[in-house]
């Protein structure tokens, strides 16, 4: 019998998403203190409110501080009434908040990092993503293996995958292959792929600087989903992070094997909460996306 707390992505976003938080104790500071980093309001630009340069919540260096912001608010809050899990993972910039709530590091330094990762992936554009379902895993891995500029980025199930790499590669293997639906997403890079080698080497660099301490919850990562504590292993897997494929497929199948009965989803949306339905029998799935759903 266990509890998984599990945190969302980019792709999760949608205008109006803070305003659940709000009337969370220090929601309204945490918001003011991302906006004086980030040079722009964040609250405004969540209301979709907001006018002028980098105004769009769906601009990743918007996104990802602020699905941030309000994932870490309901940990607070959830943490709060004396609740915890028994392992956290996240979904690419959800595992930092799965850092945050495992103790790895503080409010500040996650808002930093995010601010620095948002802008460096933001800004390592020309390439492309295309999520593929219902398909042959076989004769997918046949025709990535033989495609050059191309890898799975995001293994997000055995029915659901997004392939990442140059836009020519990707649209290749996305039209050989036989499946049910192929979406192209609309991103500014090949993100999880080696074309972001760049963006990684610069962001390992801010990472040395910073201290982790060993997590007080196991963190299943990204790059390998295993229960792991150590901050210092912690900090290793999440520096080859933006280079590495999503193993969320085997962070699943990890609950089974260990044993957790229920998993919730912290932050907007049910993406994660869906992939767990269908594809981990025996496990209770909830959200929790605002105060509301925390009974305050």
């Amino acid at each position: 019998m266990g509890i998984a707390w599990v945190f969302p992505g980019q792709g999760s976003q949608k205008v109006g998403m803070a305003t659940g938080v709000l009337e969370l104790p220090g929601a309204r500071e945490r918001l003011t203190e991302a906006s004086d980093l980030l040079g722009r309001d964040l609250a405004a630009i969540c209301a979709g409110e907001a006018s002028g340069d980098l105004s769009d919540l769906n601009d990743t260096r918007n996104t990802q501080p602020a699905l941030f912001v309000i994932e870490s608010l309901l940990v607070d809050g959830l943490k709060s009434q004396g609740r915890s899990a028994d392992l956290v993972a996240g979904h690419s910039l959800g595992e930092l908040a799965a850092l945050y709530a495992a103790g790895v590091f503080n409010v500040e330094t996650g808002l930093r990092l995010m601010k620095i990762r948002s802008e460096l992936m933001a800004a390592a554009g020309g390439g492309a993503m295309t999520a593929v379902m219902g398909f042959d895993r076989g004769e997918l891995d046949q025709l990535v293996s033989a495609t050059e500029g191309v890898v799975i980025a995001n293994d997000n199930s055995s029915a659901q995958v997004v392939i990442s790499g140059t836009p020519e590669a990707v649209a290749a293997v996305s039209g050989q292959l036989k499946c049910k639906r192929a979406i192209p997403l609309a991103v500014s890079g090949a993100f999880h792929s080696p074309f972001m080698q760049q963006a990684a080497d610069a962001f390992a660099a801010e990472l040395d600087a910073v201290p982790f301490a060993d997590a007080i919850i196991p963190v299943l990562s990204n790059t390998d989903p295993r229960p792991e504590t150590s901050g210092a292993a912690l900090k290793a897997r999440l520096r080859s992070q933006m280079i590495t494929g999503v193993r969320w497929r085997e962070t699943m199948e990890r609950f089974s094997a260990d044993g957790i009965n229920t998993s919730v989803e912290i932050g907007p949306g049910n993406v994660l909460s869906g992939l767990i339905k269908r594809s981990c029998e025996g496990i209770t799935t909830a959200q929790i996306s605002s105060a509301g759903d925390l009974g305050l």
